[in-house]
């Protein structure tokens, strides 16, 4: 009889750990099909010319994505330039000082905007920026993308601060050090490991937004680096490519698709990476 329940215990266990990595292949398994899928149809036209040139018009062989890509990049540092000091801080302030009503309707409204679609993110920096400005600019990029940026990254941050034990902060109190002072140089050095991941997280999420971007920066066919102009990201080429009738497009929206994926991935290992070394 006990030999009966041992087997079928093990037997049970065995069953249910094998369901368990079935269920993480699934999870999984998207990812794989979706970058294969763009490295087979997109590989055809990943060429160093595709990176540095700009496109061409309808007819005329060759072209890139090299506006896109700079356009990414000069929105994103943008975005993040004013949007990690806020959303940081306002982490900060949640985790180590907020308590009361009025810390309470932040995380409310941070949580809310965290589940915000990003195209009424893209209304917001429409009716804020652009129809002030009278014009399609990378500010009002910018400005869209930040509400989508700062409420993940207030949350990351103020969970991982929420990890510091508290016996971090009582022994730096109790050595005289000024609250800010054991805040700022203490606990949130003990936390910038996470704090950092939540950040790329944050920024590999905007990089690949384009709903925001279709009715604030426009897009643009020419080199720009005013950021009072219209702007070329890498997203709304591959929409653009991908929405046209021709096929040499087409190949190009499958490339630039690999290359914006690319991208992702990348900063999503080295926030790996980072959690990695904390732990």
């Amino acid at each position: 009889m006990t030999g009966t329940i041992t087997f079928r215990r093990k037997a049970v266990d065995r069953a249910m750990k094998w369901a368990f990595v079935l269920c993480a292949c699934l999870v999984i398994l998207p990812l794989f099909l979706i970058f294969f899928d763009l490295l087979i149809k997109g590989a055809k036209e990943l060429r160093w010319t595709l990176l540095t040139d700009l496109p061409r018009p309808v007819g005329e062989a060759g072209g890139g994505i090299a506006n896109g890509i700079l356009g990414t990049v000069v929105i994103t540092c943008l975005t993040m330039s004013w949007s990690v000091p806020i959303a940081v801080m306002c982490g900060i302030y949640l985790a180590e000082y907020g308590r009361g009503k009025f810390a309470s309707a932040v995380r409310f409204t941070v949580d809310t905007l965290t589940g915000v679609p990003s195209i009424i993110m893209g209304i917001f920096g429409y009716i804020l920026i652009v129809l002030p400005m009278k014009r399609f600019s990378a500010w009002a990029g910018a400005a869209a993308l930040s509400m989508i940026f700062i409420p993940v990254v207030v949350r990351t941050t103020e969970d991982m601060l929420r990890t510091v034990p508290t016996t971090v902060r009582e022994a730096a109190l109790a050595l005289g050090i000024e609250r800010w002072k054991t805040t700022l140089f203490i606990t949130v050095r003990t936390a910038s490991a996470g704090i950092l991941t939540g950040i790329l997280l944050a920024m590999a999420r905007i990089i690949g937004e384009t709903a925001p971007l279709l009715i604030t920066t426009l897009g643009n066919q020419f080199w720009q680096t005013r950021l009072d102009q219209p702007m070329a990201s890498l997203p709304l080429q591959v929409f653009s490519y991908a929405i046209s009738p021709y096929e040499d497009w087409h190949d190009k929206a499958w490339a630039g698709a690999l290359v914006l994926i690319t991208m992702v991935l990348t900063i999503n290992i080295v926030a790996r990476v980072l959690t990695r070394e904390k732990k």
